[in-house]
């Protein structure tokens, strides 16, 4: 036990900050697609100009510079247009920054444990703090030779991050590597041109509180009417006052629509975002606003009425209902889903999981779900787990992180609070005290239905173990009486336990009497000579 990193103590996540829905912009003419086509490319280039400056201030950026930019797009846009850029260019580069970061740690971590395992003799065997030395000398070899790739990655990162110098796609990395394997995406290079010129497009404002309807540069009315404000090179194309284009489309919100229509009509801000979806050939508008984050309630509060606890895997959910006691209920429940098409359908196939898991708790009355504090950001590489390629192919599809976030985004709507608790040993010792027991002839009880099992108990603070520790000395009374024997003032602590009639003790059943004198063997050799055989007498019939 004493090899045991400690756990940490569970606790109730914070609910989400904001709120995102979409809507489709459906029934638009050839002259909108055209107009927003136009300001999307327009934008867009000039959001290229500026996310090219700002990487070349790298660390002398300040707030006159940011004034400087702000006001040469302005004469280009609008000065509402220019604030929206600004601002997604300096969240681009803090996002490319912390980027930069987390890759310098994780070269360092791979560097330290390949000097590591390079000192040690070929052969040797590790141990659970550290790993051993390499197999053979051909992979000690080809590591030394990554030893010097990684180490000449790490100055060029380090020097980057010195500089300032930052290194960023607008579009898409991925998206420009598909253009050298086009045979493998299944595309044309018609097709990557539009997806990558759509990529590029801006067609984003944020929105100002105070301003009609929550937004001056795109601006939807509670009855669904959209318009935008033209940048000053395309006013032309105007067809309302103040320079706005009206979409002859209507937007409605399906989904939260109307806490957006409140929002709206109380002219609070409200952000959108219009894109184009290439492979659907469909418009889209998102409406994001923040929203005050709902106070957490206590621990003790949420665990009134028992808990679920949630295992995740890389295809399934495995929960199971635990009381207030930690005792398991009813039988465990798999939410399946499928993580292996492209992001849209990866991301429906988790929320549709989540809704049952949801609904499911709903039924039960229970008010909370105990998950675990998963983050395998850090624990891809490829030295750490050396040559287990599945295992971290496995680990890489699991969403941990955002399964977790919107867990909680979506269990704020219902009023079920999320608990994260440590995810130390609780598949281990949930198999090795939970598995067996909750096992039945009609039920499989797997190792990660008794995780969940184990799950559940650590966040309500109970053991994972089913009883309680014996003293040092075992089965003995050396220190005193373990807390699973009789008290010593009982009578009869010291008897033989009464004999329980059946067949689990081996004694006499109550009905043996009508068919044999004693429990005798069935076989002749087994007999002993004084046990007689007593049958019944026959049955007369006509």
């Amino acid at each position: 036990m004493a090899d045991l990193r400690p756990v940490a103590a569970p606790f109730v996540t914070p609910g989400p900050s904001g709120a995102a829905i979409r809507a489709r912009l459906g029934d638009l003419r050839p002259e909108d697609e055209k107009v927003l086509r136009l300001v999307g490319a327009h934008l867009g280039s000039l959001a290229s100009k500026d996310l090219k400056a700002r990487c070349a201030d790298g660390l002398e950026h300040s707030t006159e510079s940011w004034a400087a930019r702000k006001r040469d797009l302005t004469a280009e846009s609008s000065s509402r247009w220019a604030g929206s850029i600004t601002k997604a260019t300096h969240d681009q580069w803090a996002l490319a920054r912390r980027g930069q970061g987390a890759h310098a740690q994780s070269l360092e971590a791979g560097i330290t444990t390949i000097r590591h395992r390079l000192s040690l003799p070929v052969g040797e065997k590790g141990t659970k703090r550290a790993p051993g030395g390499y197999r053979c000398a051909h992979e000690w070899f080809h590591k030394t030779r990554r030893l010097h790739v990684l180490e000449d990655r790490i100055d060029q990162v380090r020097a980057d991050r010195e500089a300032g110098r930052v290194h960023v796609v607008r579009g898409g990395k991925r998206l420009l590597g598909t253009r050298h394997h086009l045979d493998k995406a299944q595309l044309t290079e018609a097709e990557w041109h539009e997806r990558w010129e759509t990529g590029r497009w801006f067609l984003q404002a944020d929105g100002e509180s105070g301003k009609k309807f929550g937004n001056e540069t795109i601006r939807i009315t509670p009855e669904g009417e959209v318009s935008i404000r033209l940048p000053a090179p395309l006013a032309d194309r105007a067809n309302a006052e103040h320079g706005r284009y009206v979409l002859a489309a209507q937007v409605r919100f399906p989904h939260r629509g109307q806490e957006w229509a409140d929002r709206v009509e109380a002219n609070r801000a409200v952000a959108y975002r219009i894109h184009y979806d290439t492979g659907r050939g469909r418009w889209y508008v998102d409406a994001s606003w923040q929203i005050p984050p709902t106070k957490t309630i206590p621990l003790e509060a949420a665990l009134a009425d028992g808990v679920i606890g949630v295992d995740t895997n890389a295809d399934h959910l495995a929960a199971w209902r635990l009381d207030t006691h930690g005792n398991p209920i009813g039988r465990p429940r798999r939410f399946l889903y499928d993580l292996s098409g492209n992001a849209q359908y990866r991301d429906a196939q988790v929320r549709h999981a989540l809704t049952r898991l949801l609904n499911w708790a709903k039924s039960c009355g229970v008010k909370a779900i105990a998950v675990e504090d998963l983050d395998f950001q850090a624990e891809k590489t490829r030295e750490k787990h050396g040559r287990k390629r599945r295992f971290r192919q496995l680990i890489s599809g699991m969403p941990t992180g955002r399964l977790r976030a919107r867990l909680a985004s979506m269990a704020d709507a219902t009023g079920i609070a999320i608990i994260a608790v440590d995810p130390a040993y609780t598949s281990k010792w949930g198999a090795q005290h939970w598995q067996k027991p909750m096992a039945g002839p009609t039920r499989m009880t797997t190792r990660h239905d008794a995780a969940s099992i184990a799950i559940g108990r650590r966040a309500q603070g109970h053991p994972i173990r089913r009883r309680t520790t014996p003293p040092r000395a075992h089965q003995s009374d050396v220190h005193g009486h373990r807390t699973v024997q009789a008290d010593r003032r009982i009578p009869g602590r010291e008897g033989p336990r009464p004999r329980i009639p059946g067949p689990r003790t081996r004694s006499v059943p109550p009905d043996a009497a009508s068919t044999r004198a004693t429990r005798t063997s069935k076989t002749v050799r087994g007999v002993r000579s004084d046990q007689v055989w007593v049958q019944d007498s026959l049955l007369l019939t006509d």
